[in-house]
């Protein structure tokens, strides 16, 4: 899966779907895909990363608290 990091905005391949799921996890570890080279994996904070179509990541893959917040 390919996710925008925002402020270079360059594609991330992220490595580890199953931290990007986890809403506990603030950091996801992919590697940009960017230049012919392949990149070395690193850590990309959450909150930096966003659909390449410019919309958000859902709330469930972020918030470990979401329902708690929406129930108020």
């Amino acid at each position: 899966m390919y996710l925008k990091h925002q402020p270079t905005s360059d594609l991330v391949e992220i490595l580890d779907l199953a931290s990007l799921f986890d809403p506990f996890r603030g950091e996801v570890i992919g590697r940009f895909h960017a230049g012919e080279e392949l990149q070395d994996p690193a850590k990309f904070s959450k909150t930096e990363l966003i659909f390449p179509s410019g919309e958000s990541m859902p709330l469930c893959w972020t918030d470990g608290k979401y329902k708690e917040r929406e129930l108020r």
